[in-house]
């Protein structure tokens, strides 16, 4: 991350942890307050369509019956982003790639945040030019990823050292790294400013099916068995600790919003363009929708083990310092009720 946002962000990790001893010893664990209204949970997400387990929890009212309330949202273009707000108080609870949510517990020494759930498996993808045919053939290329340090940066910077190319942070390299909005790299691809670019769902797809890119890499071919954590549920450890009811019934209604888009695929796909057209303003067509949504496993299973791996990778290309992930997971909450609804229990290996 840049130095200003490290700053802001080891700051707001300070504040959390002075605050936690005294918010945490409040108790309040009945899930509401003091007039016995529900308490609002302030929860962050992407409007990528990784992030489907969200959309349809807030879009279907899933999230607010199992709340009481529905909750008060935010959205964001990257993790990075995303963690900050959860730093500095903005929101309790969020949908992240699993990158920023290695670096929010490194930030603050295991101390300011908990993975509580999995939700998306896949869904990533290095779209390029025509007329690049390999790896080598991105020398001298301009690629984007959403934002420095997020999930998709550390991903196609360590795949290119990987394979013999530099990308460092300062632009410099044999591949210059672009990080950009999500929205603005369809608009630079299309206009010839980048060369490619390794974006989630459904940009990948949009960049395919609209702006005549092709598909040079699916990261599911780096992966055992194709599979990799993009999205994770993350939670203050502050909130979590002052309300477990409340995170508790969040995670009950991120269960039922994935039984709901494993089941009822052609719906879901409706209400995701939905709530997503609210968002941006524009539906997706439904070959982007059937092409994005053909490419991720939505599941509970947080892929505990790809997450240590990513760490691995981001240390190994100098974005992330050495960092004990012991404690990363919280995944009692989830397994109490993945037991109770009959589901098998996950891991947090």
């Amino acid at each position: 991350m840049h130095r200003r946002l490290r700053g802001r962000i080891a700051a707001a990790a300070l504040a959390v942890l002075a605050s936690a001893g005294t918010l945490s010893a409040c108790g309040d664990d009945d899930g509401g307050d003091k007039s016995g209204a529900p308490t609002q949970l302030k929860l962050g997400y992407f409007p990528n369509i990784t992030h489907a387990t969200a959309l349809v929890g807030v879009q279907k009212g899933i999230f607010a019956k199992h709340l009481g309330t529905a909750p008060k949202t935010a959205t964001f273009n990257a993790g990075p982003a995303a963690v900050e707000a959860l730093f500095s108080g903005a929101i309790d609870a969020t949908f992240v790639g699993p990158n920023p949510s290695i670096n929010a517990w490194s930030k603050s020494h295991g101390k300011a945040v908990h993975i509580i759930s999995g939700a998306a498996s896949g869904g990533v993808a290095l779209v390029v030019k025509p007329g690049i045919n390999g790896v080598q053939d991105l020398k001298g290329k301009k690629i984007a990823t959403p934002q420095l340090g997020n999930t998709q940066d550390v991903a196609v910077r360590y795949w290119l050292k990987k394979n013999g190319l530099t990308a460092n942070k300062d632009g410099s390299g044999d591949v210059k790294i672009v990080p950009q909005d999500n929205a603005q790299t369809l608009q630079t691809f299309a206009q010839g400013e980048i060369d490619g670019a390794w974006v989630p769902e459904p940009y990948a797809s949009r960049l395919i099916l609209e702006n005549k890119g092709k598909k040079l890499l699916d990261e599911k071919t780096l992966w055992p068995n194709g599979k990799f954590v993009i999205t994770n549920l993350l939670v203050s450890q502050e909130f979590e600790k002052k309300h477990p009811d409340v995170v508790k019934k969040l995670l009950e209604g991120v269960v039922e919003a994935t039984d709901y888009i494993n089941k009822n695929q052609a719906e879901a796909k409706t209400v995701v363009n939905d709530a997503l057209t609210k968002l941006s303003g524009k539906p997706l067509k439904q070959d982007v929708l059937d092409s994005a949504f053909k490419e991720i496993e939505f599941t509970t299973d947080p892929v505990a083990s790809s997450l240590t791996q990513g760490a691995a990778h981001a240390e190994e290309i100098g974005l992330l310092q050495k960092t004990d992930l012991n404690g990363i997971y919280n995944l009692a909450a989830l397994n109490d009720v993945l037991k109770a609804s009959g589901k098998a229990q996950v891991s947090d290996k």
